[in-house]
């Protein structure tokens, strides 16, 4: 089990090295990751878009642009269609966002000829490794569903599970969280998260182990779980995902993470036939080598399901 993105690292390395293709490649922050996970023999990466530009900012930051195949196409929404179709294809094995706005990149990503739409729902999965707690965590969703319903929320818990199973954890803990740990009629997120507990109690909810409602704190801590008399819950202080109750609660843990603690994550979009990195543009590099290591992992645990 990766408990640090170095011992992810470590797993991404003894699997075959993964192809990326990435969308609108003239983008020095994603070509320093891309050069970077090259290095590390993550992954290999085609690059879609300005060829002029791509070789022009790719000499700049040291690229050996020899070791690169580069598709021209200056159109940026042609570009990622091309980008999204070498997935699709089966030309390459994730799919990441360069120089274009999320709005094109989401569209081909759901092209109905090229793309990688399921039918199903689509979700965004953190990866954080931070200081003083002994694993990786895994947070939804922070940036997509904004309002996510029961039914939501299971895709949700679905989804994350595959991410942290790909990171080997067998059976991952997930805490349906809501400001206090008890149901309370008044506020919904109790409700649905006692709800989420029962199904996968009945079997209805796979490969995982649910316990809400529980407060971040009880879900996190065993000191607080003790203080608060919840030490019998069976997610209390051991918690490997955190399901969020809508993406305000979410963005805002992920936010206070990224700015206030020293940590590290990476993160994917999910619900996709390929993983999808759908990193920020305030992003830095480690984070984005670090998004495409996870996506990595992921497309090596699908590609074993289909075999």
């Amino acid at each position: 089990m990766s408990k640090t993105f170095d011992e992810l690292l470590s797993q991404v390395n003894e699997c075959p090295i993964k192809k990326l293709s990435v969308a609108v490649a003239q983008d020095k922050a994603v070509l320093e990751a891309v050069k970077m996970a090259k290095e590390r023999k993550i992954a290999e990466s085609i690059l879609v878009g300005d060829e002029a530009q791509i070789r022009e900012i790719g000499a700049s930051i040291g690229m050996n642009m020899d070791d690169y195949e580069i598709i021209n196409v200056e159109d940026k929404t042609e570009a990622a269609t091309k980008a999204v179709s070498l997935v699709s294809e089966g030309k390459a094995d994730m799919y990441m966002k360069g120089l274009v706005d999320t709005k094109t990149f989401l569209k081909s990503v759901l092209n109905k000829e090229v793309g990688l739409r399921t039918g199903n729902p689509l979700s965004h999965v953190c990866v954080f490794e931070i200081p003083g707690i002994d694993r990786l965590l895994f947070l939804s969703d922070v940036a997509f569903m904004p309002y996510p319903t029961l039914e939501d929320k299971q895709w949700i818990i679905k989804y994350s599970v595959e991410v942290a199973r790909a990171c080997g954890v067998d059976m991952p803990k997930v805490a349906p969280l809501a400001a206090v740990e008890v149901v309370n009629d008044k506020m919904p997120a109790t409700v649905e998260a006692a709800e989420l507990t029962r199904m996968c109690e009945a079997g209805e909810i796979k490969d995982c182990i649910v316990d809400g409602p529980l407060s971040l704190d009880i879900a996190l801590y065993k000191e607080a779980a003790e203080e608060k008399g919840a030490l019998d819950r069976k997610v209390a202080g051991d918690a490997d995902i955190l399901l969020f109750p809508d993406i305000h609660a979410g963005n805002l843990v992920y936010k206070t993470m990224v700015h206030m603690v020293d940590g590290k994550n990476g993160n994917i979009l999910t619900g996709t036939k390929a993983p999808v990195i759908l990193t920020s543009r305030s992003d830095d590099c480690e984070t984005k080598v670090n998004s495409i290591a996870l996506a990595a992992v992921v497309a090596e645990k699908q590609k074993n399901m289909e075999a």
